[in-house]
């Protein structure tokens, strides 16, 4: 039986559902996620396409890098996904905006070139200097 999972931004006005286990979930340091997000580290689960419904709004969408679509509530801010061309069978969505986060544990740092050097989060995690596409 596949596990529903349910989220969505600040003030409710997008809503989505993932249908399947949420297994790539990563760390991101990268200074985009940081400047985007306004946080030290954004904590994405990767799944496919196929598995992602929006059930309420629409997102507005810019891009940052030119490779990444960047997902967001346009009353409220808040950062709810991302699409990018190197992996277009697949979505990121951040951890923080599912209605349960904490069913959600991450499994890798990603991007860390860029980590704070004063920031220390889960260090027996594996870490990639740059994300492995």
């Amino acid at each position: 039986m596949n596990e529903v999972h349910e989220g969505g931004c600040h003030c409710g006005a997008l809503r989505y559902r993932l249908v399947g286990t949420l297994e790539d979930v990563a760390h991101c340091h990268c200074s985009i996620c940081r400047r985007v997000s306004g946080a030290l580290v954004v904590t994405w689960v990767t799944v496919p396409r196929t598995a992602f419904t929006w059930l309420a709004g629409q997102p507005k969408h810019y891009l940052a890098p030119a490779s990444c679509t960047r997902m967001f509530c346009d009353r409220c801010g808040a950062h709810v996904a991302l699409e990018t061309t190197h992996s277009p069978s697949s979505l990121d969505v951040t951890v923080a905006t599912l209605d349960r986060p904490e069913q959600v544990r991450a499994n890798r740092h990603i991007w860390t070139e860029s980590r704070l050097s004063w920031l220390h989060l889960d260090e027996h995690l594996p870490s990639e200097a740059q994300e492995q596409l």
